[in-house]
């Protein structure tokens, strides 16, 4: 049996050897894609187009302005002259947020006689982005609140503490930057991505150029083919990972905090399953366009939409969160953040190991049991 298998990998080695441009996409793309990814897809919301209406027009006002734009969040882009352009900029999106500050701003914060009211007027179309903007005009509205504060208990000579002093610490990521938490879910993907469709590809081809009749007459078992058809692929999605995760690192700074030999281990077992996905569906196709269209649909979209890559599982219907456990990807996510971004061991993770292992070992079955069954009517 294990001749046989080596026969095999040995053969799907210099067929792939010989397809020169099939070698450049499978090395390229995986770390071009993470680089592309991972600069395009950020929940991070920085250079806001910020519209301001100063009907007060005075040094508080001004002062209140240049606070917001201290920040790497907002960038004046207009200062507006009078009401009636305030829908024209919203309505072309010449802004994502208008600032109108009231004719009596100045008078009622010297004065201390009331509130100072400050409107923001804000495009909902996306009501993340939405969202997001609010928060930060909120906190940059509390923190000049704090400024006024100090100053006047300065100026009373009085004292003033806070009852309770919140103290937050974010672990695993401080600087809240959304790339490190999208970085796994990138991996996730691409690795899915590739191994599924070069595998599929790899035993389609053999029927497309005749030579599955000289392998089906030989003595070799289903098993064994799909074997050795899966190796060098595992093999070459192997170094695709370790290209990949050093290209986060180089670009975007995301170091492994855990164990890199519980990361390598972790990486094969789900590899594993990706590739016992992609000989599934290269024993269900009959040409390389079916195969391709079919891997691309299994592998990217499950592993975009329902693995937790970007839309919390834990938000989904219940019914959505059980179709969730199709795609692999979602198991390996759940251990790539444990490993790369909290650095905790296998008990924190051991179960979706086993996930991996029994989705890789179903696949690979059912692909046997199907081209056992195609033989058999042959």
């Amino acid at each position: 049996m294990f001749k046989r298998t080596a026969a095999i990998v040995k053969k799907e080695f210099k067929q792939i050897w010989r397809d020169k441009r099939l070698l450049f996409v499978m090395f390229f793309l995986p770390a071009f894609l993470l680089g592309i990814f991972g600069y395009a897809v950020s929940f991070d919301v920085k250079n806001i187009q910020l519209a301001v209406l100063d009907n007060d027009n005075s040094h508080e006002s001004r002062l209140f302005v240049n606070s917001l734009l201290s920040s790497d969040y907002f960038e004046l882009v207009k200062v507006i002259e009078n009401d009636s352009e305030v829908k024209a900029i919203l309505d072309n999106k010449s802004a994502q947020a208008v600032m109108i500050i009231p004719v009596d701003f100045s008078r009622n914060i010297i004065g201390n006689r009331k509130d100072a009211d400050i409107q923001y007027l804000l495009d909902g179309v996306d009501g993340n982005t939405a969202s997001i903007i609010k928060n930060y005009l909120n906190a940059a509205t509390n923190r000049f609140n704090n400024d006024l504060l100090e100053k006047r208990m300065l100026k009373s000579s009085a004292k003033l503490s806070q009852p309770l002093d919140l103290s937050v610490r974010f672990w695993f990521n401080p600087d809240l930057n959304s790339t490190r938490f999208l970085l796994p879910g990138l991996i996730a993907m691409i690795l899915i991505i590739t191994a599924v469709v070069t595998v599929s590809l790899s035993l389609v081809r053999e029927k497309e150029l005749g030579t599955i009749e000289q392998l089906n007459v030989s003595s070799l078992r289903t098993i064994e083919l799909l074997i050795g058809k899966v190796i060098p692929y595992l093999l070459i999605a192997v170094i695709n990972a370790v290209l990949v995760l050093l290209a986060g690192y180089i670009l975007f700074d995301v170091a492994v905090m855990g164990s890199y030999v519980l990361l390598f281990l972790s990486i094969l077992i789900f590899l594993f399953a990706g590739t016992s996905l992609g000989v599934l569906v290269s024993v269900i196709s009959d040409s390389q366009q079916v195969a391709f269209t079919i891997a691309t649909f299994v592998s990217l979209l499950p592993s975009l939409l329902l693995s937790g890559f970007i839309f919390p599982i834990e938000s989904m219907p219940f019914l959505i969160q059980i179709i969730t456990n199709i795609t692999p990807a979602k198991f390996f996510i759940v251990v790539l953040r444990a490993i790369m971004l909290r650095g905790v061991g296998v008990f924190a993770f051991w179960d979706q190991l086993i996930y991996l292992i029994l989705f890789g070992l179903v696949a690979l079955l059912v692909a046997v049991k199907v081209r056992n069954i195609k033989d058999a009517k042959i």
